[in-house]
């Protein structure tokens, strides 16, 4: 089985050869390390659009024996930003507190074909993996642009700004959407944290009533595989989410969602991402990182419909040996029929 097939029948719920192993970006401090470089990956000045060259990216996948490739293309955020550690983004200050503040709002043309000239090069250089296009849907753009609190008022005292901001973010995304699905990617992915680790942003009544509808339109422009991500606790929504149609929920955050509880009711309706501990793999040692695997193998890949991945993404704080230890498990103990002794 390739890369790509083994990655569309865990979304498609099957069982493939063995778990597919996936991530959706890795730092390029991380990358370096891994690859025991020093200074020779690009990075482009905009960390909200893909990090890497083709080739560095398939030069990472290699290393890590990843069975997919992503290419990130996200509409800008309207926040103060801070490059932290590493080079990570970070997102301070909203910067859309007023109707007149719309005015500042400048995003690429989605109809403007260089604006995938780059993307539908990756595409094509995607080998036997599966080419995975990462975007936002709009409504974690919306979150930063206007900060926590100040959505949170704003439900209350000015609920119209909110649904304006998303009608422009969710447009765009549309379009790009259509285009993503002709480019010969495999996946579309929308990561929109929603949550803490104890709950949502907001309420459920808000998600169904205000955000849904958004996303039923732009479900209806997604011809791929439908990948969601949101960090935190998103099980009072999920069903919501679920009715779009969507192949797979990532990251199931460990500490905000019990995986293998998911796996018990949502396991025969959705593809499970996830969710080797970034603590973990951070400042954790390998062998508690083999056991982390190997209870992920046992307790959630049976049945398929599983694939494995970082509880988020590989930040710089990872300690490569530990990352390492996730990649060697998987290949010594997840190929299928899993076998794994407690």
């Amino acid at each position: 089985m390739t890369s790509r097939e083994r990655i569309l029948t865990a979304l498609n719920l099957g069982i493939p050869d063995r778990v597919p192993y996936m991530e959706l970006a890795v730092d390029r401090a991380l990358a370096q390390r891994l690859l025991n470089r020093s200074g020779s990956l690009t990075q482009k000045a905009n960390l909200e659009q893909n990090v890497f060259s083709l080739s560095d990216s398939v030069a990472v996948a290699d290393h890590l024996h990843q069975d997919n490739l992503g290419y990130v293309l996200r509409a800008p955020v309207y926040a103060e930003k801070h490059e932290g550690k590493d080079g990570r983004l970070f997102y301070g200050k909203g910067l859309l507190n007023t109707k007149d503040d719309i005015a500042m709002i400048d995003l690429p043309d989605p109809h403007d074909d260089r604006l995938y000239e780059e993307a539908q090069a990756f595409a094509a250089g995607k080998g036997g993996r599966a080419a995975c296009f990462v975007t936002r849907a709009g409504i974690f753009p919306v979150l930063l642009g206007m900060g926590v609190e100040g959505f949170s008022i704003a439900l209350y005292e000015n609920i119209d700004l909110i649904k304006e901001l998303l009608e422009i973010y969710f447009a765009w995304s549309e379009t790009v959407a259509e285009r993503a699905c002709s480019l010969g990617f495999d996946v579309y992915v929308s990561t929109d944290d929603m949550a803490f680790k104890t709950g949502p942003y907001f309420s459920p009544a808000v998600f169904h009533e205000v955000v849904l509808p958004f996303y039923r339109r732009l479900a209806e422009k997604i011809t791929l595989p439908w990948i969601i991500h949101s960090d935190g606790n998103i099980l009072p929504f999920l069903d919501d989410l679920l009715s779009l149609g969507i192949a797979g929920i990532h990251p199931l955050e460990k500490g905000a969602v019990d995986i293998r509880a998911i796996k018990k009711i949502y396991g025969n309706r959705v593809c499970l991402l996830g969710n080797v501990d970034l603590n973990l793999l951070g400042s954790g040692a390998p062998d508690k990182v083999e056991d982390e695997v190997k209870w992920l193998l046992r307790e959630i890949a049976p049945g398929g419909g599983y694939i494995l991945t970082s509880g988020n993404s590989l930040a710089g704080y990872c300690i490569p040996e530990n990352v390492m230890a996730m990649v060697e498990t998987m290949a010594s103990y997840g190929a299928y029929p899993i076998t794994i002794p407690e």
